[in-house]
């Protein structure tokens, strides 16, 4: 007999829906699989046999032939053990073909029988849904995960035997009220916001507070250097709590990177809430960037739609952070593999932070113990082309004495988110339509439109053009961060002043790297 059974396999963050057809004739006992599989899928032979067996389901020995289809597509992962035992039982007679029709099936299967999680059950789900089904039998771990995507029932399944049972009484059920299916997202919207880091335990700093909104209301690049304890990391962390909360698209999409990775329990329970990604500097380019046997996604992608923070910046290897360079251009990352291409997003908003040299604290020549060419060799750890791409540079001054021991509040990271969101809310208006969502995100061929400016602040930059070296890519950066600036202060067009704040975060990179 046949049967056909639908499941799916993740590409990317995406799903493509796969036919699991199993055939069972008479012949010298066999088990074949087909399909182009990688060795776990393979491997499923093995474990289906014995599950099934384990489940005290006896079937009379006969040659059995399952295909995955589509045949040209590599088929990996545990996620087919589920559906090829249904499609074997099917083939045998011992499940009707119409309890597996609209029924989308997906999870791994212990030799005892137990369905266990698999990841990439999200975009399975959205592909289901995008495929006309309205039913998915997932693992019981990943049940909250598929419950995310409205307009689908979600049945759990706990084992073989169970989801026989649980199949056939929802077939014959009228209602097919099995569990009640709930949207995550909303649920857990309201949990927004960390206490844990504030601006209002950084005493001082004013500056770089300024220069923190700026990057947050915006959505720019921002280098921070100073030297150690001066509150840079700090800082960094505190700038993921004034950033305005996550969109239900934007929720779902990065909801999808964390599934794919078996990482979703970290977003369980937060999905409005920005991401914080800090990797430690030992990383490797497949971890930054994804990839791996069977890729994955990295930590940028892992970091989408919030803030990936690189502290100790210069202790990154050099391929490390020169995989950033297209990244942070197009908001996405692209990897083609012998086993196909692999599409991964990440918008992020790059916040780094680096000491000025090995000691930390040059230019005080006072204190600073480095050569000049211990010096050069520590800055020279950073590209141009990558600090081209910083939108703001700031130097971190040490506190003062009298900043941390005042005893006058500081103003706390929802004061400020407040103004962020504003802001936000003027650029939202001003793009709507054109899919672009921040200033950071002009196109160079609309940037005369979005960001008019007054004559002398145009007269100013195109002074600064050729006193400060400007590239083309930086030229644009100051234009987009001015009109931050602008925002913020509700300005329509940009004036001087505007100019004169952006060129001075601009200043560092002169200041450091072209010493003499």
């Amino acid at each position: 007999m046949y049967s056909i059974v639908s499941t799916a396999i993740v590409c990317g963050i995406q799903s493509i829906l796969i036919q699991v057809e199993a055939d069972v004739c008479d012949g010298m006992p066999a088990f074949e699989m087909v399909g182009v599989l990688s060795s776990e899928v393979k491997e499923a032979k093995e474990r289906v046999r014995a599950a099934i067996r384990n489940s005290d389901i006896r079937l009379a020995p006969k040659k059995i032939t399952v295909n995955l289809y589509p045949a040209d597509l590599k088929k990996s992962g545990t996620v087919f053990d589920l559906p090829i035992a249904l499609a074997i039982l099917s083939a045998y007679g011992r499940i009707p073909q119409t309890y597996l029709e609209g029924i989308l099936f997906a999870g791994e299967i212990s030799l005892n029988g137990e369905i266990r999680p698999t990841s990439g059950i999200l975009p399975m789900v959205l592909a289901a849904r995008e495929a006309g089904k309205r039913t998915v039998c997932v693992p019981r771990e990943n049940v909250r995960e598929a419950q995310i995507v409205k307009e689908i029932t979600i049945l759990p399944a706990d084992s073989l035997l169970q989801v026989m049972e649980m199949i056939a009484k929802f077939a014959e059920e009228s209602s097919k009220e099995v569990l009640n299916n709930s949207n995550n997202i909303e649920e857990t919207g309201l949990k927004y916001g960390s206490t844990e880091y504030d601006f209002a335990a950084i005493h001082g700093q004013k500056i770089l507070k300024r220069a923190c909104e700026i990057a947050a209301s915006g959505r720019h690049n921002m280098l921070m250097l100073g030297s150690p304890g001066a509150g840079k990391t700090m800082a960094a962390r505190a700038v993921a709590t004034i950033l305005p909360p996550l969109t239900e698209e934007e929720a779902l999409e990065l909801a999808k990177v964390y599934s794919v990775t078996g990482l979703f329990e970290q977003r369980e329970n937060n999905f409005r809430e920005r991401p914080y990604r800090s990797p430690h500097h030992t990383i490797s380019v497949a971890g930054l960037a994804g990839g791996g046997a069977t890729p994955k996604p990295g930590e940028i992608s892992l970091a989408h739609k919030g803030v990936l923070f690189l502290d100790e910046l210069t202790e990154f290897q050099k391929p490390v952070l020169e995989v950033l360079r297209q990244p942070l251009e197009e908001r996405g990352i692209r990897l083609v593999r012998k086993s196909g291409t692999y599409f991964y997003p990440a918008d992020i908003m790059l916040i780094a932070a680096m000491n000025p040299c090995h000691c930390g604290y040059f230019p005080d020549r006072n204190r600073c113990t480095c050569s000049r060419t211990m010096i050069e060799r520590h800055l020279n750890k950073i590209s141009r082309p990558l600090l081209d791409r910083m939108d703001l540079c700031v130097e971190v001054q040490r506190p003062a004495l009298l900043d941390l021991t005042t005893k006058e509040p500081e103003e706390s990271s929802a004061q400020i988110r407040g103004r962020v969101e504003q802001t936000q809310r003027i650029q939202q208006q001003r793009f709507a339509g054109s899919g672009i969502l921040y200033n950071s995100q002009i196109p160079v061929s609309v940037i005369d439109k979005w960001c008019p400016m007054q004559p002398d602040g145009e007269k100013l930059l195109k002074e600064s053009f050729d006193r400060l070296e400007l590239t083309a890519r930086g030229y644009y950066r100051i234009i987009r961060v001015a009109r931050t600036i602008a925002d913020m202060e509700g300005a329509e067009q940009i004036c001087k002043s505007h100019i004169q704040e952006s060129l001075l975060y601009r200043g560092i990179d002169r200041k450091m790297w072209d010493w003499e």
